[in-house]
Parts: C-alpha cells; sequence; structure tokens
C-alpha cells in the first residue's frame, strides 16, 4: 500500500496539498488559482479528473481562493465543517448541493478508501479544522494555522508518517516589520499563527509521538525566512538530543510551487522524495 504526499502551495500567499494514492486523491485547500493548483499537480504526474475531494481547513482566502472554480469545474465535492461553510459560502461561489459536504471536526469520514480524520485547531476562523489522512497503515497530516501548542492536535496527528506543522514567523521580524499593531496582535495570539520557536518546541514533542517526518510549512514571506526556520527547528532538536536523518527527517515547503512527491510505503520503511511522471 503506498500513500503519496505533495505540498503544492503553503504560505501566506496560499496552501494546497495533494494527499493521493495510486489511482485517486484528495486536495486540502486550495488558496491559488484553479489554473495555478492545476499546473503544480500536473508537475508531479496527477490528473484534476482523478480528484475526489476538496477538504477546506478554513475560510480565509489563502486556503480558498480557488476552491470555487475547482468544485465547478471538476465536479469536485468540497468538504468543510458547518462554521467554515458559513464562513466561505459567499467567497467560493455556487456550489452543486451534492458538492457540499458537511464535517464534524471530531468524527472520521471516507473518500476513496481514505480515512480523513479531522480535528479542531487553535485558529481565528469559525470553525477551523486539520487533517489526518490514513490509508493501510499509513498516515499523513496536515496541522497549520495554529496559534499555540495545545495536547488536542498534537495527540490527532500522533504516530503521523509525513506531517506538513506550520512554521509561520520569527517573532522579531514580526515585531520590528511593517504591520499594523492589529495584525501583530493577531498573529501572536493563542489563535493566530506558530513561531518558528513554537514548532522547534512542537517537533521535539511530536518526534516523541512517533512523527519521524516533519516538513514545515505556511512561512509568511515577510516574517521569516526558509533558513531561519529550518536553523531554529533543528537547534530545538540537536538541545534535545534528537538526531536529524537518523532520529526523523525535517525539511521546508515552498511558498509557491511543489516541494517534490513524498512516498509512503508500509509506514516508516520507505519515504522517499521525488517527482512522479518526470
Amino acid at each position: 500500500m503506498e500513500l503519496l504526499f505533495s505540498p503544492l502551495f503553503s504560505g501566506s500567499g496560499g496552501n494546497a496539498v495533494y494527499v493521493g494514492c495510486e489511482e485517486s486523491g484528495i486536495l486540502i485547500d486550495a488558496g491559488v488559482s484553479c489554473a495555478r493548483v492545476v499546473n503544480e499537480l500536473e508537475k508531479i504526474g496527477v490528473s484534476p479528473t482523478s480528484l475526489k475531494a476538496l477538504l477546506i481547513t478554513h475560510e480565509h482566502s489563502d486556503h480558498i481562493a480557488g476552491a470555487g472554480i475547482l468544485s465547478r469545474k471538476f465536479d469536485l465535492p468540497i468538504y468543510a465543517t458547518e462554521g467554515t461553510w458559513r464562513g466561505m459560502e459567499e467567497k467560493v461561489g455556487q456550489i452543486q448541493p451534492k458538492n457540499m459536504r458537511l464535517v464534524d471536526p471530531r468524527i472520521d469520514f471516507f473518500v476513496d478508501g481514505m480515512n480523513i480524520m479531522p480535528f479542531p485547531i487553535p485558529h481565528d476562523a469559525m470553525e477551523p479544522c486539520g487533517y489526518s489522512i490514513s490509508l493501510g497503515g499509513i498516515k499523513a497530516s496536515v496541522a497549520t494555522d495554529l496559534g499555540c501548542i495545545r495536547d488536542g492536535w498534537m495527540n490527532a496527528v500522533e504516530g503521523s508518517d509525513i506531517l506538513l506543522l506550520e512554521s509561520n514567523y520569527d517573532p522579531d521580524m514580526l515585531k520590528a516589520g511593517k504591520y499594523p499593531y492589529s495584525l501583530k496582535t493577531r498573529i501572536l495570539g493563542r489563535k493566530g499563527h506558530l513561531s518558528n520557536d513554537d514548532a522547534g518546541a512542537a517537533c521535539v514533542k511530536l518526534v516523541g509521538k512517533n512523527v519521524k517526518n516533519i516538513i514545515l510549512g505556511h512561512l509568511s514571506k515577510e516574517n521569516n525566512f526558509p533558513e531561519l526556520a529550518m536553523e531554529t527547528a533543528s537547534l530545538a532538536l540537536r538541545e534535545a538530543g534528537v538526531e536529524i536523518g537518523r532520529d526523523m527527517t525535517l525539511s521546508i515547503a515552498r511558498r509557491d510551487g511543489f516541494s517534490g512527491l513524498y512516498s509512503l510505503k508500509d509506514g516508516f520503511q520507505e519515504l522517499s522524495k521525488g517527482v512522479r511522471g518526470v
């Protein structure tokens, strides 16, 4: 059994993650245009017609900008919590009733054999959630837009073979930057975003929860650098006695464009990074 995982976009300017198996797939968020999503899918050898579901984490524009057009163009069901539907219904345009699917953030469901497990996350949206997807004993998770470290979402992603984890900002860059005070306060709040320092602390805890492959993502373009996010998390792991490359893997997702196609087989026995179909 094989599960494929590819962050297509991961940043403040837009987010989309592909998770799938050999014949079908799921998209988590579509925060860029339909055309850009389709273009990145084609780079990893995935046809948009093979998609079976679009899972939405919350209603902010960097997660839903292309959702409506994708649904209409490819007859794609959109799954979201009741609160998220309320927050995004007017923004995504008209969706066929059969493609409007309601998610309970505490109850799992199946899409084409893949087990979808939503979980609540601390973010300033109407009813946000993250997602874990399991197939044949393999588990992939997406946990971004996290205001703080909490046992709830940490326990939900426990045992993930691969995890996309938010590392949004450097606190000093944010405080010294050009954002208005109200926005800085929002980002720094417990329902805002996870800092590099918090992401590093989370990585240490997650390794203890048997999460062995972590991709840092959702980096702010204005308040972070990939090298800084990586070094902050790496330092936290080293200080905790975790050896990167032996005990776990750590990488960074690109803001614009896919970050590779990860192939997971039989739990931790294989994690390869590459481009399928090229």
